[in-house]
């Protein structure tokens, strides 16, 4: 209970100075990452779960497997190309987990997605993205 007090308090401060950030970024212990969009952005901790809400609707991610969070100016594809490569080939899936396609690069298949949450996987590297 201490940790989601303390989470919350940082959440709070944090996003008070965070109007010049357009993105946040979650990580968890497995190292995949989440991004969202700040726009319309509410935190709600739901018993063992963090519960982040948008404007492109509502995500729910594990208190436990949570590792790390922080704002990000960059849009959503800088932020994935900081862990995969943007010119290597990626499979998308919807995050049920069934196979959406194969691209031949991150860039083709951003620019190829509907607005929407993806896991984007190069074979080494998972990461879950929201694009608008």
């Amino acid at each position: 209970m201490k940790k989601v007090f303390l989470l919350l308090a940082v959440c709070t401060a944090m996003m008070t100075h965070a109007s010049t950030y357009n993105y946040l970024v979650f990580t968890n212990t497995e190292g995949t990452n989440t991004v969202f969009s700040v726009a319309n952005l509410w935190l709600n901790v739901d018993g063992s779960d963090l519960q982040v809400t948008n404007a492109d609707g509502i995500v729910s991610i594990l208190l436990t497997a949570l590792k790390s969070m922080q704002f990000s100016e960059d849009s959503i594809i800088s932020a994935v190309e900081n862990v995969l490569n943007a010119d290597a080939a990626v499979q998308v899936y919807s995050v049920s987990g069934s196979l959406l396609g194969s691209y031949g690069s991150l860039i083709e298949a951003a620019q190829t997605l509907d607005a929407g949450a993806y896991v984007i996987s190069n074979g080494s590297v998972t990461q879950t993205i929201v694009v608008k």
